[in-house]
């Protein structure tokens, strides 16, 4: 309750029915600093000045090698069947011993991440050791079959 401080005609204070709207605006101002300070920290955009790369798009050789992992984990070379234990002495002759070409490595979609991983170890034991994994570009037309 608050009180009058007026000096009254009978002597007495009397109450007065009116809200001390001090402690509220104080609260008001608070929390409008606060707003102010937080809303710029908010903003997802980061203003970042990146660099511009200068590097040249590498040339496509004349001649890949594509090396294939098909689903039954069967290796290809090419278009030609190639057995696990022939890979390096094929790999060699298809590249003439140049083992600084480029390997092109793609698999089916239902061979396993061990199961590639173990074609790639094959390949830098045999000496391979610059692999390009290829898959297909997305145009953003969305396939029927794709999966989600």
């Amino acid at each position: 309750m608050a009180v009058s401080l007026k000096e009254p005609q009978d002597g007495e204070l009397g109450e007065v029915a009116d809200i001390n709207v001090t402690p509220f605006i104080d609260v008001i101002l608070v929390l409008l600093i606060i707003l102010m300070v937080a809303a710029p920290l908010s903003t997802v955009d980061v203003a970042v000045d990146l660099p511009v790369s200068n590097a040249q798009p590498q040339p496509r050789p004349d001649t890949p090698v594509f090396l294939t992992v098909k689903g039954d984990l069967s290796l290809a070379l090419g278009n030609d069947a190639v057995p696990r234990e022939a890979l390096q002495a094929t790999l060699d002759q298809r590249t003439n011993h140049d083992r600084e070409q480029r390997v092109f490595l793609r698999a089916d979609g239902a061979v396993s991440y061990r199961d590639l991983m173990e074609v790639m170890n094959q390949l830098r034991s045999a000496g391979y050791l610059k692999i390009a994994l290829v898959g297909l570009e997305d145009t953003g037309q969305g396939a029927a079959g794709t999966r989600p």
